[in-house]
């Protein structure tokens, strides 16, 4: 049982964790020298300001409302004349950036900071240990293999040798339960697009079973090997156009066979936009389907895997998230039913029904972010202010032991059988590299297993805080903040303020390598904890979603405001960054308090609420914002809609607009429409000093499966920017 927030992550659905992480992180979540985004401007084409974008006048009537829309045409992204408009963009973008100075320091610390590696937890499969690694240049982490705990490690997949740019991307990968087989996603150019592959652990070799439209799979394989269970969606032709994006659904694939022929298992009739993950018990017997519909609400549901009659529901369809796993003939449920925190019940799984579940760990003060089965033991992932714990329970849910972490941090995936004697789990905060641990159950003692290199950071030169400010409403509101030991507030101190606030995803402590450029210049950075996440559990999200969301933008500016303050800094040397749903924030943020920023990131962003969710997968995410089909949700979306509420003649900071080209999440016209408007109607649209920016990166996504070298370039880009606009040397 992964955690809810992070499984819906692992799933695909969540829009992003905060752009700052989303490009360093995921080792593949934004690019080296010599390979530039584009080519800088000449001076023959140097630009002397940004294009002037075509006014078409397009007018919808939504409920009674007019809505004008003058960049509609720039959606088209095939439009010859929006690609000549974009081109022009991207030329008045480098005209800027590329000069700037310090540019070269700048982007050579980054090359430092950036190729620091990165590591994963090792899953238990067998008597073999996988884990996934990038060490220095590489472009995307490699998956290694290694028989026993202290064995040697073998390359079982390397997707850099797949394309030279490093945009192939392992997307996800799953071994059998003995690690006789690997089933591995991959995708080109960010497109998180999976073609299944499956290979043989002992040798290497690649099966010639291969699975397109497997985006963020679900699989489990049979105990006997035989086949496995996977989740995949339609292909052209399959379902009414448009609605590839959806309709995913169960199928079982027998090993050898063709796909074509592989039966649907479940999903026939059921939402397009519902989300199913697939498990199977530790004795092969019971196969469990958990249909996730949007953030709020999931199903369960079960029958004997052999059997092909139909799955019997575990849940009742109350609007609760429920999460479960099947050991030895018992289904383990964490739901937040009744309990805004989470807590554990078990039921037998062959008679599931609600009136026979047991709770076993009640709710407590903290939030139950997951649980996990190893060794008979079940391990749970908490967090506490914004901060992970780590318990051990017994099956019958009696407590046994924390297990304790290093500091305030996060603790990021568990690796372990149902059978095994040992765990593995991995930790990093802003001032510790990712570290993997290893928990042998007999002694109960932690100890270090591998640990991401960082020699180019001194970390104990920097200190964290977590404050608390209050909200608009007199919420109670946490923030972290790094920053030197020592450093001396003045008032004026560059600050880079960035949060998340969306999707029941929580903003917790990670090692961010590109801010450390910022720390060593004497910047702050600092991290709120919105509502909308899952910090304080769902009633904190559900504070933040629907027609509540603008509480997180008023969270945010409180955040701010808090900010200057407590003398942190001031106006002129504000600056903020979010990506994604983050990206949302901030054009909320700036088109509601333009005043108080003096220079924005907002990356791959949702722009346009009015529209957002006839593109990509964003009808998604309806029961996390709502739909301007329906009257009631249109009147809160329109009344922050970032594009609707752009000021004629009204000083914005300077902007940033960061988007990508196939990006199959948040599709890019949100940040092109919005840079033509604000470019027309700010008082600053056309200041070179004050500008408003778009940058697109080519052959790049959402931010999964970015290379390297991308991910240097985009950064060095950003912190450009961001040292230009608020005087950092």
């Amino acid at each position: 049982m992964q955690g809810v927030a992070r499984l819906l992550w692992i799933l695909g659905i969540v829009v992003g964790m905060a752009a700052v992480a989303l490009a360093e992180e995921n080792s593949g979540k934004a690019g080296g020298a010599g390979t530039p985004t584009s080519a800088p401007a000449s001076a023959e084409t140097n630009p002397a300001g940004p294009p002037a974008a075509k006014v078409e006048a397009v007018e919808d009537t939504l409920h009674g409302r007019k809505i004008a829309d003058p960049y509609r045409w720039l959606e088209n992204r095939d439009d010859p004349e929006a690609q000549a408009w974009v081109s022009k963009e991207l030329a008045y973008t480098r005209s800027l950036l590329d000069p700037l100075p310090g540019r070269d320091k700048i982007h050579a610390r980054l090359e430092q900071l950036l190729t620091i590696g990165t590591l994963g937890t090792p899953q238990v499969a067998g008597p073999y240990y996988l884990y996934t690694k990038r060490e220095g240049h590489q472009n995307q982490p490699v998956l290694y293999v290694r028989r026993g705990v202290k064995g040697k490690d073998r390359v079982l997949v390397d997707v850099n040798a797949m394309a030279a740019d490093g945009t192939v991307a392992l997307d996800w990968w799953y071994p059998s339960r003995d690690g006789k087989y690997v089933t591995y996603g991959t995708s080109a150019s960010g497109s998180e697009i999976s073609t299944l592959h499956v290979l043989e652990t002992a040798t290497g070799k690649l099966l010639p079973d291969e699975i397109p439209q497997t985006r963020a799979a679900s699989v489990d394989w049979k105990l006997d090997n035989s086949g496995f269970y996977y989740t995949r969606y339609p292909k052209k032709g399959d379902v009414p156009a448009g609605e590839e994006m959806y309709n995913r659904r169960v199928f079982y694939h027998v090993l050898g066979s063709k796909p074509e022929g592989d039966p649907l298992i479940f999903g026939k009739g059921r939402d397009p936009q519902e989300w199913p993950g697939v498990g199977l018990s530790n004795d092969g017997r019971w196969l469990l389907v958990a249909a996730y519909q949007g953030w709020t609400k999931s199903e369960l549901f079960v029958r004997e895997a052999k059997s092909e009659g139909d799955f019997t529901p575990v849940t009742e369809g109350k609007n609760f998230l429920y999460n479960a796993e099947i050991y030895n003939g018992d289904i383990y449920i964490m739901t937040n039913e009744d309990a805004p925190r989470y807590r554990v019940f078990k039921v037998a799984a062959a008679a599931p029904a609600r009136a026979n579940w047991k709770e076993i760990i009640p709710q407590g003060d903290a939030v139950l972010t997951g649980t996990k089965i190893i060794g008979g033991k079940l391990f749970a992932e908490y967090e506490k202010n914004a901060s992970s714990q780590l318990k051990i329970f017994s099956t019958a849910g009696k407590f046994l032991k924390d297990v304790k972490l290093p500091t305030l941090g996060t603790v990021i995936g568990l690796g372990g059988e149902w059978d095994s004697k040992e765990a593995f789990y991995s930790f990093h905060s802003y001032t510790v590299p990712p570290t993997i641990y290893h928990y042998p159950l007999a002694t109960g003692v932690s100890t270090q297993w591998a640990k991401v290199a960082a020699p180019s950071v001194d970390s104990s030169g920097y200190r964290v805080k977590q404050v608390w400010f209050l909200s608009k409403d007199g919420t109670k509101v946490p923030m972290f903040v790094v920053a030197k030991r020592g450093l001396i507030l003045t008032g004026k101190n560059p600050t880079l303020l960035t949060g998340y606030g969306g999707f029941n995803s929580s903003s917790t402590p990670t090692f961010r390598r590109a801010v450390y450029l910022w720390l060593e210049h004497g910047g702050v950075f600092a991290e709120a904890n919105m509502r909308g996440g899952s910090e304080f559990g769902e009633d904190w999200h559900r504070a933040g979603m629907l027609g509540n969301k603008q509480n997180v933008f008023d969270d945010f500016i409180a955040a701010a405001e808090f900010l200057i303050s407590q003398k942190y800094t001031d106006k002129e040397h504000l600056a903020i960054q979010g990506g994604s749903n983050g990206g949302l924030l901030m054009g909320a943020a700036f088109t509601q308090r333009p005043d108080l920023f003096r220079a924005v990131v907002c990356q791959v962003p949702l722009l346009d609420m009015l529209r957002y969710q006839n593109f990509q997968i964003a009808k998604l995410w309806i029961p996390e914002y709502g739909s301007a089909d329906d009257p009631k949700q249109f009147e809160w979306l329109y009344a922050y809609s970032p594009y609707h509420h752009v000021k004629e003649g009204q000083n914005y900071p300077s902007i940033l607009f960061m988007t990508a080209d196939t990006d199959t999440r948040v599709d890019p016209m949100h940040a092109k429409k919005m840079a033509a408007l604000m470019q027309a109607r700010a008082a600053n649209g056309s200041d070179p000093k004050r500008p408003i920016l778009l940058r697109i990166e080519p052959k790049a996504g959402h931010g999964a499966g970015k290379p390297i070298t991308k991910i240097i370039e985009e950064n060095t880009d950003i912190y450009s920017f961001l040292f230009w606009q608020l005087g950092v040397k």
